[in-house]
């Protein structure tokens, strides 16, 4: 018999919907939902093939545990036992959990508290750190919040959208197609971006071709030709912010010319681009880790959503500037409390939160101090647990993250599959992943929905929620970990999670597409556009920017001429470890691969398809050439999705001082023909 269940597709945090179609307890193809409001009856080639990796033949089954350095099957008593004495002996300091942005909400609220109740520590965090830290730091203070304000199906609404360090034709095809409903009704669309993308040649109306990390020397030119022409918002201003007399006279003292010469872009079509967003009825802007990657990314993202201020595209459906994070619960784990920072729901650590957590969860002397950011707990924990995530590829300059695995007195990996980072472990534990279990995901633009247990999990795997409670039973901490579902861990965050409040699983069980937070109540139907009176900030204003431009972190030399850029491609996901298991995708991309311009490659003696050599100051790679216009002169683009073409060997660890992240999207780098 065959039966057709729904769920949500786990690619992206568009958050999709798609049938599953069951035959004999084993999916067997899917079909996209028609109903469902995201997607509409499309998919994505990635939600097109979403469930094939389930059934590849190295899914993790059973616990693993090095033994005369070799992983050997195990027992979940033995390793689970193995694990709560060697944590017994760890202090606060010298433990670190890593979580991901595939964990749901349950799983991640658990993995949280179990480091904050059971270990003491703030050292607590998720590759959240890794793509969007920057968003919290440069709107924290501008705006107040760091989630998208609007509706994603309010996109179509919008009259000019600007496309910052974003590739939303490859990474987020549903945001695609109503960027092209808005085109198709006269829209102006603006790409700002180093690489001629699908999206710059297929969407955008002015493609912005900015030399990499010169978005402040854009943005900050833009501002200034809206205020030289007198297009600002004077009455939003006016009433809706502070600081425009500071940024006016910053402003001014910049010169356009000089601007022009180090962005590269020519100040005839960034006048045009100011214009139009100036003059547009609803402004929407969108950004992704083009934007953020870099060493100053918290200063980008302030002086963005300065320019979206400065214009009064902010408060209606389809305004505001809408970070789009790439994880299916890149949001959700991020509310859920996994940073070193934050408590559940945005809470900051040192600002009577630890109290407040304290009572709610009946405990004493929670941690009071922020914990380590990502890359500091990889170099500092001596006891790391990493949960659904791969340093060994995500991580910048992973040889010096090897060295840091390789150097722990306890390194616990829990994933489904074998990856970079499960080969270094002292203990694997395998899992259920995405309809093996049952829980909530908050998606790009706040949408709560949930996904059910339609498949049970292979052979030993277990929920990572059920991993965690197991283990702090074994700590000795039943009592605060006594859940025998995740409706009852939802129940829980319900309370601790004011946003939370108003969403049961009841509802979210009846409602196609979603519930977006904050829900107050549960007969309340969601919030689709935020700070339509007020922004998130003590005094309700809108906090305007001033910041300079900086050069990048590491120019191009003698030795290392050219500029390294990473990104993503359309059939791949992340560190691959789904999508290269995943045969229809990995066939249209099997291999890692470069892209290098025709000028550099006639100028290097290199031809397309030949096999090359990338070195930068942290490590050296082989790729493919693909000797392509869709990089400028000067630039090669690396996509990170390939172990054998590891990106993040290459890239700058160097880290933005107000928010620890990495310069992933510019540093120095020399190419050579492999011989």
């Amino acid at each position: 018999m065959i039966e057709y269940e729904s769920t949500i597709c786990p690619y992206c945090s568009c958050g999709c919907g798609i049938y599953l179609v069951i035959k004999d307890g084993k999916i067997i193809g899917q079909e996209p939902q028609h109903e469902h409001p995201i997607n509409e009856g499309g998919n994505c080639p990635k939600g097109r093939n979403a469930y094939q990796f389930l059934y590849a033949d190295d899914r993790l089954k059973t616990p693993l545990i090095k033994k005369d350095g070799r992983l050997e099957e195990s027992t979940w008593d033995e390793a689970l036992d193995l694990i709560a004495a060697k944590l017994k002996k760890a202090d606060p300091d010298d433990f670190g959990l890593l979580a991901s942005g595939k964990n749901t909400n349950e799983e991640a609220y658990v993995l949280q508290k179990f480091a904050r109740v059971i270990m003491g520590t703030n050292n607590v965090e998720y590759c959240g750190r890794l793509c969007h830290s920057p968003t919290a730091a440069g709107l924290g203070p501008t705006v107040g919040s760091g989630v998208m304000p609007i509706s994603q199906l309010d996109i179509q609404k919008a009259d000019c959208i600007f496309l910052v360090g974003i590739n939303p034709k490859e990474t987020f095809p549903m945001m695609a197609k109503r960027i092209l409903r808005a085109k198709e009704k006269g829209a102006k669309v603006i790409v700002l971006d180093p690489r001629k993308t699908v999206t710059a040649r297929d969407i955008g109306n002015i493609h912005l071709q900015l030399e990499p990390g010169t978005d402040i020397a854009v943005l900050n030119s833009m501002m200034k030709v809206i205020l030289d022409e007198g297009l600002e918002s004077k009455e939003f201003i006016e009433s809706r912010t502070e600081g425009i007399e500071r940024l006016r006279d910053h402003l001014a003292s910049l010169d356009l010319k000089e601007m022009e010469k180090i962005s590269g872009v020519p100040l005839k079509e960034l006048k045009k681009a100011a214009r139009w967003l100036a003059k547009a009825e609803i402004g929407c802007v969108l950004y992704n880790q083009g934007l953020n990657q870099h060493s100053k990314g918290a200063d980008n993202v302030k002086a963005l959503a300065t320019l979206a201020l400065v214009t009064g595209q902010y408060g209606r459906p389809g305004t505001g500037i809408s970070p789009t994070r790439g994880q299916i619960n890149g949001e959700g784990t991020g509310d859920m409390g996994c940073l070193n920072v934050f408590y559940p729901g945005f809470q900051r650590v040192g600002t009577g939160a630890s109290e407040k957590f304290e009572k709610l969860w009946g405990v004493d002397n929670l941690p009071s101090k922020p914990g380590y950011p990502y890359t500091k707990m990889l170099q500092e924990t001596k006891y790391l647990w990493v949960v659904g995530t791969n340093p060994m590829m995500a991580a910048p300059d992973v040889d010096s993250v090897r060295e840091a695995l390789e150097r722990k007195e306890l390194l616990i990996v829990q994933d489904i599959f074998p990856t970079e980072t499960a080969q270094l472990a002292d203990v694997v534990l395998p899992v259920a992943t995405w309809v093996e279990r049952e829980g909530i995901h908050a998606y790009v633009d706040r949408r709560v929905q949930k996904i059910n247990r339609i498949i049970d999990p292979p052979a030993e795997a277990k929920p990572d929620w059920w991993i965690v409670c197991q283990l702090a039973e074994r700590m000795g901490y039943k009592s605060k970990f006594d859940f025998s579902s995740p409706g009852e861990i939802f129940e829980e965050i319900r309370r601790c999670v004011p946003p939370y409040k108003g969403i049961t699983y009841e509802r979210l069980e009846k409602t196609v597409g979603g519930i977006q937070w904050p829900c107050p109540t549960e007969d309340h139907p969601g919030t689709t556009t935020f700070f339509t009176k007020k922004f998130n900030t003590p005094d309700g204003l809108g906090h305007l920017q001033v910041v300079d431009y900086r050069p990048q972190a590491e120019q191009p030399d003698e030795d290392y001429p050219y500029v390294l850029t990473t990104g993503r491609s359309i059939f791949h996901y992340h560190t691959g470890s789904m999508t290269r298991r995943t045969p229809k995708l990995n066939d249209e991309t099997p291999k890692g691969f470069c892209q290098i311009n025709p000028t550099d490659a006639v100028a290097e003696k290199i031809r397309n398809g030949d096999k090359v050599i990338l070195k930068t100051r942290r490590g050296s790679i082989e790729a493919e050439a693909h000797v392509t216009d869709e990089v400028p002169k000067g630039l090669v683009f690396l996509p990170f999705h390939f172990g054998e073409s590891c990106a993040n060997k290459l890239t700058n660890p160097v880290l933005d001082p107000a928010c620890g992240m990495p310069e992933y999207k510019a540093c120095a780098v020399k190419i050579e023909v492999k011989t």
